[in-house]
C-alpha cells in the first residue's frame, strides 16, 4: 500500500511540532528524555519531508510543512506554555494560512 504524499507531509510536521515543543523542555538538551524526543521528532520529519519531495514540488511542501508549524506550535504554545498571540501575531498567522493556501489551491508547479 502507497502511502499518499500529504499524509507523508503531515507526519513530517507533526513529528516536527512534538520535536520544537520537546526541545524547549530539553532545558538546553540537558535533560535526556526531551533531547531525545528533540533528535527523533526532527529525524522522523526531516525523512517523512524527503519522501514527499518525490511528488509534491519543494515550493509546495516547505510552505504547507512551515506554515502548519507555525500555526500548531503557536498553539502548543497557548496550551501549554499560556503564550498568547497578540493581534499582530494572530494578522500574521491568518497570512501565512492564506499564503499556503494560495499556493496549493492556484499554483502550477509540478514535481520534476
Amino acid at each position: 500500500m502507497r502511502v499518499p504524499p500529504y499524509a507523508v507531509l503531515a507526519i513530517a510536521i507533526v513529528a516536527e511540532v512534538i520535536a520544537t515543543s520537546a526541545l524547549r523542555a530539553s532545558n538546553g538538551f540537558s535533560k535526556l528524555l526531551p533531547s531525545a524526543v528533540v533528535v527523533l521528532g526532527y529525524g522522523v520529519a526531516f525523512y517523512c519531508l524527503s519522501l514527499t519531495l518525490r511528488s509534491i514540488p519543494v515550493g509546495i511542501v516547505y510552505a504547507v510543512w512551515s506554515g502548519a508549524g507555525i500555526v500548531l506550535i503557536t498553539l502548543v504554545a497557548m496550551a501549554l506554555y499560556r503564550q498568547m498571540p497578540d493581534l499582530p501575531a494572530m494578522i500574521g498567522l491568518g497570512l501565512i494560512i492564506s499564503g499556503v493556501a494560495v499556493l496549493n489551491l492556484f499554483s502550477k508547479m509540478e514535481a520534476h
